[in-house]
């Protein structure tokens, strides 16, 4: 199979062929936005440049601001914290799960203050946290959840797909997710209120658009008195480009998602035997769409580059470490958020022994990858993986 098809090129050509002529609209942006709403059994489906100004427009949407508190995962990209920076809020970081690398309903439980907003669960390695904990906590206190479903599609979580169980969904099209248009980004809601604010942050805070609609039209602007911003906005909107792409991605979406978890798969039967290198736990209620494969080194005798040394001497394609913690980066470290005034009073001292699982799990973690086109290239990279495995045994 192949990453990028005859369809891809087709829906491109499309584009280029009308030229971007505005009286046309959104065309392929449109089409994109009802099929992946569609698909997934949802109201509203929004646009974006990428999976992180997804955020920032949901936070925003939802009257996120100066001195309130997001509770975020640590073990993640740090984009998922940045865009709490990006809202003037303070990231409060709650401990994961050291079986499923997910983040703890019980550890966000005891994050939550009066000045808590919003949760931002991350779907990580393309498994779901534990939502319905989640959205108890949130219920509790009137909290709104964001779903940072960046490395995660068509997976489920007790029957449900991944992106249907928080207020918000956000989701990645960029080069190295299951989906891709190089870029991109899809906002996922129920709620036509929140739709409509985050679509109008998404363009400019324009009057003329909606929960269903991306733009304004030639007849909303013939007229010199027509007001055209209501609101505060970014020019978030994805191009047509990689509109038309993200539309042949999705309509190829079950032998995409499909490669990484049969890829997936085949590293847990490689790796089973071997209880010091531990795979990702997938609870019994949830599916894995393997994002990557990920495992937890756990041998006595063996580091982190030790191992990965081996593999790749043995012929093994490059190995990722998992993220260093957000809050053990040097923008936190050096006290760079701190000097915002939404800061005054925070609680939270970032530095080691905050997370406790999370920094014991973060330097043990081998991420590999899972998107092999070409299925004699994924089975070799199994019995590399093999091979290294007995070495240390």
């Amino acid at each position: 199979m192949s990453r990028v098809t005859d369809l891809e090129r087709r829906y491109v050509m499309q584009c280029l062929d009308y030229g971007f002529e505005t009286s046309k609209g959104s065309e392929f942006c449109t089409r994109l936005e009802r099929a992946f709403a569609d698909y997934h059994g949802m109201e509203f489906a929004i646009s974006f440049m990428n999976g992180t100004c997804t955020m920032h427009a949901a936070l925003e949407a939802a009257g996120v601001g100066p001195g309130d508190e997001v509770i975020v995962p640590p073990l993640t990209m740090s984009s998922t914290t940045f865009v709490v920076l990006q809202a003037h809020a303070v990231p409060v970081f709650a401990d994961v799960d050291p079986d499923t690398f997910q983040i703890d309903p019980m550890s966000i439980r005891e994050r939550v203050t009066e000045r808590t907003k919003a949760i931002i669960p991350v779907a990580l390695y393309g498994l779901s946290p534990d939502m319905d904990a989640i959205m108890q906590i949130a219920k509790e206190h009137d909290l709104i959840v964001i779903e940072d479903d960046a490395e995660a599609i068509t997976n489920t979580y007790k029957g449900r797909k991944i992106g249907t169980v928080g207020h918000v969904s956000s989701f990645s099209f960029q080069s190295s997710k299951h989906l891709t248009a190089g870029e991109g980004g899809m906002i996922l809601t129920n709620d036509e209120a929140l739709a409509n604010s985050i679509r109008r942050f998404n363009s400019l805070g324009y009057a003329g658009v909606g929960s269903r609609k991306g733009k304004i039209t030639k007849t909303d602007i013939q007229d010199p008195a027509y007001s055209r911003h209501v609101s505060t906005g970014f020019n978030y909107r994805m191009p047509e480009l990689c509109a038309a792409v993200a539309l042949a991605q999705l309509e190829r979406i079950d032998e995409l998602v499909q490669r990484r978890i049969d890829v997936g798969n085949l590293f847990n039967e490689v790796t089973a035997q071997y209880q010091w290198f531990v795979s990702q736990k997938t609870p019994s209620n949830c599916t894995n769409s393997y994002w990557t494969f990920v495992a937890k080194l756990e041998h006595p005798d063996v580091s982190w580059h030790e191992f990965r040394d081996a593999f790749l001497a043995n012929g093994g394609d490059g190995v990722y470490a998992a993220w260093k913690l957000s809050y053990m980066e040097p923008m936190f470290a050096n006290g760079c958020p701190l000097t915002h005034p939404a800061y005054k009073g925070i609680y939270q001292k970032f530095g080691p022994g905050l997370c406790p699982n999370a920094e014991m799990v973060q330097p043990k973690l081998f991420q590999f990858k899972t998107n092999y086109w070409n299925w004699d290239d994924a089975e070799e990279q199994a019995q590399i993986l093999r091979k290294t495995l007995s070495q240390f045994s």
